[in-house]
């Protein structure tokens, strides 16, 4: 499964909107940011072990007006990965992890969908 880019635009249809189909795990981003280019081939890599239908990897580079969505969602520091369930924030983690770490966070919140 590749990772969907969305933007302030989409959001609301491919995140939240989503959400109610199934679990939709949202990679808050920046670009210059070197945790975050620490994460992103981790999160990718974790995320081929799933099947689309289980859930969504959606990302937002956090710069110019997507920073509202960051805004919205009280996010202090990138990178910042937050799960969406039914059109609302379930769980989320900051900063670089392990496979092992995002392989749980991903399991723990398939089991609330």
């Amino acid at each position: 499964m590749s990772a969907l880019e969305v933007n302030i635009d989409n959001f609301n249809s491919l995140v939240l909107d989503e959400s109610h189909h199934r679990l939709v795990v949202l990679d808050i981003s920046a670009e210059w940011c070197g945790p975050c280019n620490v994460l992103d081939p981790i999160i990718n890599s974790v995320a081929l072990e799933y099947d689309e239908k289980e859930f969504l990897l959606a990302k937002i580079e956090a710069e110019d007006e997507n920073m509202k969505i960051a805004g919205r969602y009280g996010v202090r520091g990138f990178p910042t990965v937050i799960a969406f369930i039914n059109g609302e924030e379930v769980d989320r983690f900051h900063s670089a992890q392990t496979p092992d770490f995002v392989r749980n966070f991903i399991d723990i919140n398939l089991s609330k969908s």
